[in-house]
C-alpha cells in the first residue's frame, strides 16, 4: 500500500524540514568515528506500525546505521518490549532519532486505535473504515496505519467515489436530481454514495438506485429501520457519533460499514522511545 518511492520521497522532505542547514548540536559534538548503539522500546501496549518508514530514515542518512527488528507491522506489542536494535555512527543515529520516532509513534497510535474499534464491533460483521479527516500530506501513512490496525479504507480522495452530501443535495435540489446527473456524467466504474439524515431520504436514495447509503447521525432505532428497509439493495454505512462506547450498538443495527474520523484524528501517539 505504501511504495518505497513514496516513503523515501516523504522521509527526505521530513529530514530536510528537521535538519535544516545542519544539526549544529550533533555535528559539533560527534566525531566521525564516534559510534552509538541502542534500542527502540515501547512504553505502552499497542499495535506496531511504521517499521519500513523507520528504517528508511536511517537508510537515507547513512548505510552504516544497522537495524534489527524483532516485530513487524501489525504485531501486538506490550509495555517493555524491545522492538529493534540500532547501531552506527553517532551523528546519524542522533540526527534521525526524532523523525523516525515521529513516524512510528503516530502510525502505531492510529493502528492501535483502529484495532480497539474493530475489536469493539465484536461478533458483528461491520467493518471499521477511516474518513478524509486526515493530516494534509500524511494521508497515505494514516490510511496504511488503519489497514495495519485491522480497519478498512474509505475512498482515498475525491476522485475515488461520488459522495453526495447535504450541501450537494442543496446544490442539485434533490437526491434524485443529484444521483441522476452524476450517473449520466461519471464512469460506470465509480460508485455513488448518498448521505442521508432522515428515513425519507433513505427511501429516496434507494428508489434512485444509490450504490451506498450513509446513515448520518441517526439514532440506533432509525438505523435498524433503515437497514431493514434497504434490505441489501445498497451498501449501508453508518457515520456520526461513533466512539468505543457506541460502535457495537451501531454494528448491531445491521450496517455494513462504520466510518469514524476518531481512529485517525483523535488517535494518541503510541509511547515509543529510542534508548541509547
Amino acid at each position: 500500500m505504501l511504495s518505497n518511492f513514496y516513503i523515501e520521497d516523504h522521509v527526505k522532505r521530513a529530514l530536510e524540514e528537521d535538519i535544516g542547514f545542519g544539526d549544529i548540536t550533533t555535528e559539533n559534538l560527534a566525531e566521525d568515528d564516534d559510534m552509538l548503539s541502542g534500542a527502540l522500546n515501547t512504553r505502552s501496549d499497542g499495535v506496531l506500525c511504521g517499521c519500513e518508514v523507520f528504517k528508511t530514515v536511517f537508510k537515507i542518512l547513512s548505510p552504516d546505521v544497522k537495524l534489527k527488528f524483532y516485530f513487524k507491522d501489525g504485531d501486538e506489542i506490550k509495555k517493555g518490549d524491545k522492538i529493534a536494535d540500532i547501531s552506527g555512527p553517532a551523528k546519524y543515529v542522533l540526527m534521525g532519532e526524532r523523525v523516525s520516532l515521529n513516524y512510528v509513534q503516530r502510525m502505531s497510535g492510529i493502528a492501535t486505535e483502529t484495532r480497539k474499534y474493530q475489536d469493539a464491533v465484536g461478533e458483528y460483521s461491520a467493518k471499521i473504515v477511516d474518513t478524509r479527516k486526515t493530516t494534509p500530506n500524511f494521508r497515505p501513512f494514516e490510511k496504511y496505519s488503519v489497514f495495519v490496525g485491522g480497519g478498512h479504507m474509505h475512498r482515498f480522495n475525491l476522485s475515488d467515489c461520488a459522495m453526495i452530501k447535504d450541501n450537494h443535495i442543496r446544490l442539485a435540489g434533490t437526491i434524485t436530481n443529484a444521483v441522476t446527473k452524476l450517473r449520466d456524467k461519471i464512469s460506470f466504474t465509480h460508485k455513488i454514495e448518498v448521505e442521508c439524515d432522515t428515513f425519507e431520504q433513505v427511501k429516496e436514495a434507494v428508489a434512485v438506485g444509490a450504490d451506498i447509503i450513509m446513515l448520518d447521525n441517526m439514532d440506533t432505532e432509525t438505523m435498524k429501520k433503515a437497514c431493514e428497509y434497504i434490505n441489501h439493495r445498497a451498501i449501508v454505512e453508518a457515520s456520526g457519533n461513533v466512539n468505543l462506547a457506541t460502535v457495537k450498538a451501531i454494528a448491531a443495527c445491521g450496517v455494513d460499514i462504520i466510518s469514524s474520523s476518531a481512529i485517525v484524528a483523535k488517535a494518541p501517539t503510541l509511547d515509543l522511545a529510542l534508548d541509547i
